[in-house]
C-alpha cells in the first residue's frame, strides 16, 4: 500500500484524518463493552483493616543513588543495583553483605536473581545485561566470571530470568524487548513496537507464562506474546512516561506507575483500564508498583519520596509509608508477602513488615 504512492485525490492530511476517525469508531465499540468501574463493583467489599508497617532494617553501603533491586526466590537475600557502578547482594535478615561486584561502569539501572539464587543478572548504561555467578567463596572476585548475555543499542532498563537460569529478558533504551540465552549469549526473540525508550518489563507470574507486559516513555503498555514476538495488546491511557509494569499475581491484569503522577490498573481479559490511582495532593511522579501476595494491597513509591498503599477493588489510598530521604526508585515485596524492601536515591534499602 505504501509502496504504491498516494491515489487520485487522498493527501497525507484526509488519510491522517480518516486514520483518527477509524481509531474514534474502534474507541466506541469498546466503550460500548464498558459496563461498570472496579470500584463499583467492589463497594460491598469490606476496607482493608488499618496497616502498621514500620521500618524494620536500613540496608547502608552504596555510595550513590540506589537504582534497581530484586529478591532471591529463597525469601532472604536480596540484589541491589546503584548509580556508583556496584551491585551487592544483602542478607536482609542480618544486614550482611554477602557479595559486592564492581561493573566498569556507572548507572546499573537493572538488577535481577536468578530464579536458583546462584546467579544475579545486571546492566544498565554500558548497552549490555551480564550474568554474575554467585559463589560460596567469599574472597573470590566474581567480576572475573561476569559474562555478557544481552547487547542493545542504547541503555539497558530493565532485566529478568524467564522461569529458568538459561533465558534472560531484557528492556532497553532503544525501544526494544528481546530474550537471550544466557549459554551462549544468542538472541532468541526480539520485539518491537514501542515508539520510545522501555523503562521496565514483568514476566507474566504462571509457570508457563508466556507473556509479558512492558511500558515505557511512548506512554504505552505493551502486552507480548515470547514465543512468536508479537505484540498482542496495547494499552495508552497515561498521560506521560510509564516507569513501571508489574502483573497481577494472577496474571489476568497488570498494574502501571507513570510520571502523570498516576497508577493504572489494567485487565487483560475485559482488554481495558479498570482503575486509576490518584489524589489531588499526589503531584509527582510514580517510579514503581508492586502487588501484595493476596492482589489486595498495591505498593507504590513515588518522587516525593513516599510509598503509598492502595486498596487494588477500592481505589482508595490505605496508608502512606515515611523514610526515604530521597525519591523512590523500585518497591519489590519478598516472595512470601512478609516484607517489602523499597530502594532509594538516598543511597539506601529499606525492608518494611
Amino acid at each position: 500500500m505504501a509502496c504504491q504512492g498516494l491515489q487520485k485525490g487522498e493527501t497525507l492530511a484526509s488519510l491522517k484524518k480518516e486514520s483518527e476517525n477509524l481509531k474514534k469508531k474502534l474507541e466506541e465499540e469498546r466503550g460500548k463493552l464498558n459496563d461498570v468501574e472496579l470500584h463499583q463493583v467492589a463497594e460491598k467489599v469490606e476496607a482493608v483493616a488499618a496497616l502498621s508497617l514500620k521500618t524494620r532494617r536500613v540496608l547502608k553501603g552504596h555510595g550513590n543513588k540506589v537504582l534497581c533491586m530484586d529478591w532471591c526466590k529463597d525469601k532472604r537475600r536480596l540484589v541491589s543495583s546503584s548509580q556508583d557502578g556496584k551491585v551487592i547482594v544483602w542478607d536482609a535478615f542480618t544486614l550482611n553483605k554477602e557479595h559486592g561486584i564492581t561493573l566498569p561502569c556507572t548507572w546499573v539501572m537493572a538488577c535481577a536473581y536468578a530464579p536458583s539464587g546462584c546467579a544475579v543478572a545486571c546492566g544498565g548504561l554500558d548497552n549490555k545485561c551480564s550474568v554474575v555467578p554467585l559463589s560460596l567463596d567469599r574472597t573470590e572476585n566474581l567480576a572475573a566470571k561476569k559474562k555478557s548475555v544481552a547487547m542493545h543499542t542504547n541503555y539497558v532498563s530493565g532485566c529478568s530470568f524467564t522461569n529458568s537460569d538459561m533465558q534472560l529478558l531484557t528492556s532497553s533504551g532503544d525501544g526494544t524487548c528481546a530474550l537471550w540465552d544466557v549459554e551462549s549469549g544468542q538472541l532468541l526473540q526480539s520485539f518491537h513496537g514501542h515508539t520510545a525508550d522501555v523503562l521496565s518489563l514483568d514476566l507474566a507470574p504462571s509457570e508457563t507464562g508466556n507473556t509479558f507486559v512492558s511500558g515505557g516513555c511512548d506512554m504505552k503498555a505493551n502486552v507480548w506474546d515470547m514465543r512468536s514476538g508479537q505484540n498482542i495488546q496495547s494499552f495508552e491511557s497515561h498521560e506521560s512516561d510509564i516507569n513501571c509494569v508489574k502483573y497481577y499475581p494472577s496474571g489476568d491484569a497488570f498494574a502501571s506507575a507513570s510520571d502523570d503522577a498516576t497508577c493504572r490498573f489494567y485487565d487483560l481479559r475485559a482488554d481495558r483500564e479498570v482503575a486509576v490511582y490518584q489524589k489531588d495532593s499526589i503531584i509527582f511522579g510514580a517510579s514503581s508498583v508492586d502487588f501484595s501476595l493476596s492482589g489486595r494491597l498495591l505498593f507504590s513509591g513515588y518522587n516525593d519520596y513516599t510509598i503509598n498503599i492502595w486498596d487494588v477493588l477500592k481505589g482508595t489510598r490505605v496508608s502512606i509509608l515515611f523514610g526515604h530521604e530521597n525519591r523512590i526508585s523500585r518497591v519489590r515485596v519478598s516472595p512470601d508477602g512478609t516484607a517489602l524492601c523499597s530502594a532509594s536515591w538516598d543511597n539506601s534499602l529499606r525492608i518494611w513488615a
